[in-house]
């Protein structure tokens, strides 16, 4: 398919059909990329006889009960892992506040999910609080907010810097549709109570991807240009990095190794993903989480077909469902559809309504946006009263 079908095929997708997209891709990305999470690609290639094309088993087979790192999870046969999660319970938030969302909803809403209501965590085949799940990170939440009553807009101060904020930034991205400013500066306020330095950076340039995925017209190109134009930082440059590298690059086959060679360099966990070096994960001004740069470069390397973007996220290996759950977010949002086997076997395996998510923030956006030109013509009001038209003469 051309880049001209492509931007085609994306201007005709409406707002419904986007969001859907969006989380349905970003899940289904997850998915796939839970049973590799941690290894290299040779080492996947190795374990599946070749590069993963779909839902594969579990890296241990039976042994995933007690087959350590992995243990006690079942990542793998379609299960999601807490990236979506999380983007779920965003949504819920979302749904109950039926507005823009800041830290204090977080505090308010998010955090009271995570910890009071049991839900079916398909890793571990149980019901189960979503806390007992999700990582040491987004435990943070819970224990800053809840158990220290720490002022919500600071609570990510102090966490490890990592992107388990950007993982389930999509929805500020969505509700904030063809706004990538607006997605950018909501998003950096929600992310507060949960990341701080370049790991908030990345939430905030997340959902401003998704929110210009979302723009009549959107192309890999226009979503890379419209991260680059907010992105700060050590963010920035890897994004730009990172993409330039990837327009190099028919397949993810051929980028695989170069894409971690362009992100290296602004990344803190070192070359083995399970040994971390020295510098991981800490503030800083000059590095950037690997995980959204490299999103961004598969997006552009599948020139937005979310088939071939999320098979590059999940064969590259390392925090790949994260990886791709961005990239099946990013694409999705594009327009680009999500094979109807592989959303299917991942709902049904994860026992999750994949599309119910999608219709409810499609309903809020839809409210929001009204809310928002409500606002913006009583300011428009104000402002003629005050003279305002004036200071552009």
């Amino acid at each position: 398919m051309t880049l001209k079908e492509d931007e085609k095929r994306g201007r005709g997708a409406p707002l419904d059909e986007r969001i859907a997209g969006a989380l349905v891709g970003a899940a289904v990305g997850d998915a796939l990329g839970g049973p590799v999470e941690g290894y290299s690609p040779e080492q996947i290639a190795e374990r599946h006889g070749g590069r993963v094309h779909g839902v594969v088993g579990p890296w241990n087979g039976d042994a995933w009960r007690t087959a350590r790192p992995i243990a006690p999870y079942h990542k793998g046969d379609g299960h999601v892992t807490d990236d979506t999660l999380m983007t779920h319970a965003l949504v819920r938030v979302y749904a109950r506040v039926r507005d823009h969302l800041d830290a204090h909803a977080v505090a308010d809403h998010l955090v009271p999910d995570l910890m009071s209501n049991p839900r079916w965590i398909p890793e571990l085949e149980a019901e189960a609080l979503p806390l007992q799940r999700i990582f040491l990170a987004e435990k943070w939440l819970v224990a800053r907010i809840h158990y220290g009553h720490v002022d919500p807009r600071e609570a990510g101060v102090g966490n490890i810097v990592n992107c388990g904020a950007a993982m389930y930034m999509a929805p500020v991205g969505l509700v904030n549709s063809a706004n990538p400013v607006g997605a950018y500066a909501e998003a950096l306020d929600v992310a507060g109570a949960h990341q701080s330095s370049y790991g908030r950076e990345a939430a905030g340039v997340l959902a401003a991807a998704v929110a210009a995925a979302c723009a009549p017209g959107a192309s890999p190109g226009s979503v890379v240009d419209a991260c680059l134009s907010l992105a700060k930082d050590g963010t920035r440059e890897a994004i730009e990095r990172v993409c330039e590298e990837a327009s190099r690059h028919p397949d993810f086959e051929s980028a695989l190794r170069p894409l971690r060679e362009a992100v290296a360099p602004y990344d803190t966990v070192g070359p083995d993903y399970r040994s971390p070096s020295l510098g991981a994960r800490r503030p800083s001004r000059l590095h950037a989480v690997e995980e959204l740069p490299v999103a961004l470069g598969m997006v552009v390397v599948a020139r937005g077909d979310f088939r071939h973007a999320v098979l590059g996220a999940v064969n590259y290996g390392r925090d790949c469902d994260s990886i791709a759950t961005m990239a099946g977010a990013v694409t999705g949002a594009l327009g680009s559809p999500v094979p109807e086997g592989w959303a299917k076997t991942v709902a049904d395996a994860s026992r999750l309504d994949l599309w119910e998510p999608a219709a409810a923030l499609t309903a809020v956006t839809c409210e929001i946006f009204a809310r928002d030109v409500s606002r913006r013509r009583a300011h428009e009001r104000a402002f003629v009263e005050l003279g305002g038209p004036a200071c552009s003469d």
